[in-house]
């Protein structure tokens, strides 16, 4: 249990007590949005909607305000967290501060994991790729939180199969029918348009968040070799050396980026992209953060 004793005192060491109180309060509000129902603790007023219960109406409340509305409450029951993990080798690539992306990818899950263990959640695995889809039912616990980290680390290889996000979402599709909070971890080239179809699907059953690793610009570092994961790229160095063509790539990378985070906004889903492991905290709780109040 050592490596688990130290992967657990890595995320603790980056996130203090005061830290994992408000992320926990703010991961609170994520479940109690997802999760409204009816439980015994009153939760809040609401405007009607299309698909509310009827039986919910308050009808004292809604003469006063002349609209119909409905009275939410809390589910009583832990709530299942759905880490969902690309595993192409795209995610093993290289970050914009020169790490690998699979560290600052694995050290996302391990903050989720580390804050639902906090508040007693259960967290279920689905990781996969083109070729390979591995599925970890929702559990409790240190060690099953730690077996899961463990799984998803044995994933990251640059020898792995190319990326399948569809994959991924037809299978947390077809194996979770609770509604459950899906936390998707991918690069900042992904979701893409082919992956809307089924995004879409994914989010009419469950509530999704995504974390993007940020993609290193193929100009970004000129005393280094440089080549794409996917199909080979051999820039020599004089080239990449050139600032036109580094304007040029990074304004190729940002018209991806906005494309990407349109088809997001289409489907309702919040995301942030980190470029670091120094970052991705502040980005995680500020995802958390606007997500907090968002009803469904």
């Amino acid at each position: 249990m050592a490596q688990s004793r130290s992967r657990l005192a890595k995320v603790r060491a980056r996130l203090d007590l005061p830290t994992v109180r408000r992320a926990a309060g703010l991961l609170e509000g994520r479940h109690r949005s997802i999760y409204s129902g009816h439980g015994q603790d009153f939760d809040e007023m609401a405007l009607y909607q299309f698909g509310d219960d009827v039986g919910d109406i308050d009808w004292k409340s809604s003469a006063s305000s002349g609209h119909p509305v409905i009275r939410r409450f809390v589910r009583d029951s832990n709530v299942a967290m759905v880490l969902a993990l690309d595993t192409g080798r795209n995610m093993a690539a290289t970050a914009p501060d020169g790490s690998m992306k699979s560290d600052i990818a694995l050290f996302a899950a391990e903050v989720i994991c580390y804050l639902a263990r906090a508040r007693g959640d259960l967290v279920a695995l689905v990781a996969g790729d083109e070729d390979r889809i591995v599925q970890i039912p929702a559990r409790g616990g240190t060690e099953h939180m730690e077996m899961l980290l463990r799984r998803s680390e044995s994933m990251l290889d640059l020898e792995a199969p190319p990326s399948d996000l569809n994959r991924v979402f037809d299978r947390i599709l077809t194996w979770f029918t609770r509604r459950s909070l899906v936390v998707l971890i991918t690069d900042e080239a992904r979701p893409r348009p082919e992956h809307e179809l089924g995004l879409k699907r994914l989010r009419t059953r469950h509530e999704v968040m995504v974390i993007q690793i940020g993609d290193v610009l193929p100009t970004a570092f000129s005393d280094r070799v440089i080549d794409d994961v996917d199909t080979h790229l051999e820039i020599p160095e004089y080239l990449r050396s050139r600032k036109d063509l580094s304007a040029e790539a990074a304004d190729a990378a940002l018209r991806r980026r906005h494309d990407v985070a349109a088809m997001l906004r289409r489907q309702g889903v919040e995301a942030v992209t980190a470029n670091s492991e120094d970052e991705l905290i502040d980005r995680m709780f500020d995802l958390l953060r606007r997500q907090r109040r968002v009803r469904h």
